[in-house]
């Protein structure tokens, strides 16, 4: 597996994670490897662009009715 080694981080950024890895029960290496996964697994930016053009191009010019009248109107009725 890989490994990194981080220099010259802010002493403050270090308080900080290790106050993340605590709040969370986990040591800080645990917890910066949390962090890592989590946003390596993130959609880049191009990815959601991606996903967001083919919903478009799939729903196309369809014009959907507003959730939140029809949301008042379920609730009137009670």
């Amino acid at each position: 597996m890989a490994q990194l080694l981080v220099r010259d981080l802010d002493p403050a950024v270090v308080t900080r994670l290790k106050e993340k890895a605590r709040q969370n029960q986990r040591s800080l290496q645990r917890e910066l490897k949390a962090i890592l996964e989590e946003e390596a697994a993130r959609a880049t930016r191009a990815e959601a662009l991606a996903v967001i053009d083919k919903w478009q191009r799939r729903w196309g010019d369809r014009v959907f009715s507003d959730s939140a009248e029809l949301l008042r109107e379920d609730r009137d009725r009670r």
